[in-house]
């Protein structure tokens, strides 16, 4: 497309090149957007898709590049909401512990987990409850976990359940940060943020998510490449 506008302004003059490049940058940027991110087939499958139709986070499409560009082979997974997303994590992750606290749910997602993923059912129970039963579980479970997802149960309920059962290079993914008490319930963490703002695969409005770590986390060293987004192709200059 640039190479083929970029013979039209050889030939053309500028008073007709460009309104026609503004125009066409307006209408064909969000269209390319829904197309590379797989928004608008999340939109019509109700459910968070990439372009290929493979199940994607439900989290802002910013987080969702930064973690593409990063390895979870060798990794553990803590997470609290079960979904699309755990589907994602085992794709990419060693192991996954998941807790879902609807039946309905966790009947239909339980269906199509992975061996690599344990699903637990904390339903019928309330806040407080479910943050009791989630604490004993994985009393039961072996170690840390690296990667600790909160975006379900009652989930400022689940942050001091997160920040204890985080290994020391670990992070949390917060969807939904800015609502939820995500801000307070981290007041006293000493963990450092970085707040990934834009639209969600499905969603009409944008939103926040979150990722809390501890200073010097690989995850966010400076040796670590910057990705291209969307899978949009990236231009190196040497």
């Amino acid at each position: 497309m640039h190479r083929s506008f970029a013979h039209l302004k050889k030939w053309l003059p500028g008073w007709m090149t460009n309104p026609i490049r503004r125009v066409a940058t307006a209408v064909l940027t969000p269209m390319l957007f829904s197309s590379r991110t797989g928004h608008f087939r999340s939109n019509l499958r109700a459910k968070a898709v990439g372009r290929d139709g493979d199940p994607l986070p439900w989290y802002s499409y910013p987080s969702i590049d930064f973690l593409k560009s990063r390895s979870f082979v060798d990794k553990t997974v803590l997470e609290f909401g079960a979904g699309q997303s755990t589907l994602w994590w085992a794709k990419r992750a060693r192991r996954v512990v998941t807790f879902e606290d609807n039946q309905h749910w966790f009947d239909r997602v339980a269906q199509s987990m992975p061996g690599n993923v344990e699903l637990y059912l904390v339903s019928g129970m309330t806040g407080a409850a479910r943050a009791v039963e989630v604490a004993r579980i994985l009393g039961d479970t072996d170690g840390l976990f690296d990667v600790i997802i909160v975006d379900g149960l009652s989930r400022a309920r689940m942050i001091g359940i997160a920040t204890k059962y985080l290994s020391d290079d670990g992070m949390i993914v917060c969807d939904d940060a800015e609502i939820y008490g995500m801000h307070d319930a981290f007041t006293n963490s000493q963990l450092s943020r970085v707040d990934f703002c834009g639209f969600a695969p499905g969603v009409v409005l944008p939103r926040v998510t979150s990722i809390f770590f501890r200073p010097g986390s690989s995850f966010f060293g400076a040796e670590q490449p910057i990705a291209g987004c969307h899978g949009a192709s990236v231009t190196r200059i040497s």
